[in-house]
């Protein structure tokens, strides 16, 4: 199954916008071009790509105008078109495969982390460190190939057209050593480093803010240029990442990492937090 892209779940929104505004259901769309219901409703949900011909088809059956079919066709085209991390899908769960999918698309990312450094902001080092005290056991080559995804994943903060990323750390992250002395010194400045980039902002919450919303475990809101396409929200639990998109559930998330930003410290605070563990360690 391929990732659910943006570009996927945007065409699939349109497809049932289309077909809702034709009065007809799933049964009666999907006769039309001698499919099925169920994999009609696939289409409309993104979990399953649809070939531009039938997207023409079914637009067409619609009574969708020619300008509207054409720029759906196209869509389902670029819908198609293979990320970069497709190559690493069999290092990488289905779920972690589609949030980076859709991380690669965002224009404005946010993520909370408690426990450790936002991976966007993690060195290779770290990394390494991160990776090797994770749950299972993994040989040098399955890290090293580890590494080198989260390092891709990073290239789009400094490329062209960076999203904007908000970062917000518990400041227990920043004290629990990963790796030895150098990584994480060097994990330290690097963030500070990031921090001065115009697209890129660093806060802490200070141990002093007491137990807060965020406690439970990590968060990522990610939102997209087109406003057709909803908020994402990722949260990581024992049983693995979750991905949300329904409204309620980012909504929720939404308020939450609202309540993260007003009880961190400011980025320039966050910034003489930083030097201050830097210097203490």
């Amino acid at each position: 199954m391929a990732p659910k892209t943006a570009r996927a779940r945007r065409l699939g929104i349109a497809l049932r916008t289309h077909r809702e505004a034709a009065g007809l259901t799933l049964e009666t769309a999907a006769d039309e071009i001698n499919s099925t219901r169920s994999t009609l409703s696939r289409y409309e949900n993104a979990q399953t790509l649809i070939s531009p011909a039938t997207v023409r088809a079914l637009l067409s059956s619609y009574g969708v105008g020619a300008e509207e079919i054409a720029a759906a066709v196209q869509l389902a085209k670029d819908a198609r078109k293979p990320g970069w991390w497709v190559s690493y899908s069999y290092l990488l769960s289905p779920r972690t495969i589609d949030f980076i999918a859709l991380e690669a698309e965002a224009i404005s990312i946010a993520n909370f982390e408690p426990s450790v450094v936002p991976g966007l902001l993690q060195t290779s080092d770290y990394i390494r460190g991160v990776m090797r005290g994770g749950p299972h056991t993994l040989g040098d080559d399955l890290v090293e190939q580890r590494v080198k995804v989260r390092l891709d994943r990073q290239q789009r903060l400094t490329g062209d057209n960076p999203p904007i990323f908000d970062a917000i750390i518990d400041e227990g992250a920043l004290l629990r050593p990963v790796g030895d002395q150098s990584a994480m010194d060097g994990q330290l400045r690097h963030l500070v480093k990031m921090a001065e980039l115009p697209n890129i902002s660093v806060q802490v919450i200070p141990l002093s803010a007491g137990y807060h919303r965020g406690t439970r475990g990590s968060l990522h809101i990610l939102e997209f240029a087109d406003p057709e396409d909803p908020i994402i929200a990722s949260v990581e639990t024992v049983a693995g990442q979750m991905i949300l998109d329904r409204a309620g559930e980012t909504r929720t998330c939404t308020k939450i990492m609202e309540h993260l930003r007003s009880v961190a410290l400011s980025p320039a605070d966050s910034r003489a937090k930083l030097l201050s563990v830097l210097k203490g360690r």
